[in-house]
């Protein structure tokens, strides 16, 4: 019974922040604007900030893990290539393939991640600044290049490596970790003249997870996305279920134990981020699967991941 307990306190008070901001949404306290500002925000200020100040004040001396972070690497890449393959193969409508590969394998890690490890481990992020260091430029390179290919079959958008390469080095989050490696090679958070420059951007970083959850819940637009409703299922399903299920023995079998297996576990198993909605939707690809899949994967998530959470801690791996 205290596994079962130590789940729940793991998965629920996160998101009962997501079901604030779907309520708050529904009685008028938060409209469209604030969803879309927020997210903005989030994307391109608050989350960004928070990677850098996670990440620029590690020792990676002592702190990184080039097997945790190589696996982190291998599950992005090798769960994107099968799903965008089996896509190909059995989605007969090539406008939708990108969209279904991109939301059945991108999850919200940076947001979630973050939330989930600081939440069951008393503040402590753990690995999953790592473990976002080495997922968030391929979550974005694979993307783009999806969603670039199937706009190129269907609607006539011209699709160059120049253009996927600009969408990813151009991306918030993967400047903010570039810019916090060499800010941390030189220590930049231990010199006395950065005291107030260091407070403020913890400040602005604190902002980033309740945010972010809280425009998640007040965002979800699924009138449109009924009809894509088998579609949505089964991403969610894939996302949630059959990649941790996949993976999370493997990450087991070479030896990765409590903070690193749940980085792991919370990467492989967290739900589709809004951010694919935003894509698919600028990238004229299928809005409309994107925000299904990201309402359908949201509502399952707290069973999946509290249920993954509760096998792992069970079994003493965590």
């Amino acid at each position: 019974m205290s596994d079962f307990i130590f789940s729940l306190n793991a998965t629920v008070p996160v998101f009962l922040v997501i079901v604030l901001g779907f309520v708050l949404r529904k009685i008028g306290l938060l409209n469209e604007e604030f969803a879309r500002v927020g997210d903005r925000l989030t994307f391109r200020v608050t989350l960004p900030v928070l990677l850098f100040t996670q990440l620029s004040t590690v020792d990676w001396s002592e702190s990184f893990d080039l097997k945790f972070f190589l696996f982190c690497v291998i599950a992005t890449c090798v769960s994107f290539g099968v799903i965008y393959g089996l896509s190909w193969l059995f989605i007969r409508d090539r406008a939708t393939v990108g969209t279904y590969a991109m939301v059945s394998f991108r999850g919200s890690a940076a947001v979630l991640g973050i939330a989930f490890v600081s939440n069951i481990y008393d503040g402590s992020v753990g690995f999953a600044p790592l473990m976002i260091v080495a997922v968030v430029p391929f979550y974005n390179f694979f993307s783009v290049l999806a969603l670039a290919i199937s706009a190129k079959k269907e609607d006539n958008v011209r699709f160059s490596a120049s253009s996927v390469a600009f969408e990813v080095v151009t991306n918030p989050l993967i400047l903010a970790v570039v810019l916090a490696i060499p800010a941390a090679h030189f220590h930049w958070a231990e010199y006395s003249a950065m005291a107030i420059p260091l407070k403020f951007l913890t400040s602005v970083g604190n902002m980033a997870t309740p945010l972010a959850l809280l425009v998640l819940g007040a965002g979800f637009e699924h009138k449109e996305a009924v009809s894509k409703a088998r579609l949505a299922l089964t991403a969610s399903l894939t996302k949630l279920v059959l990649l941790p299920a996949a993976l999370v023995p493997v990450a087991v079998w070479l030896g990765f134990r409590n903070e690193q297996l749940l980085a792991i576990a919370v990467m492989l198993a967290s739900p589709t981020t809004v951010a694919c909605y935003i894509m698919a939707k600028n990238m004229k690809n299928d809005a409309a699967l994107a925000s299904g899949t990201v309402l359908v994967a949201t509502l399952l998530s707290p069973l999946s991941i509290t249920a993954l959470v509760f096998i792992l801690r069970v079994l003493g791996y965590i």
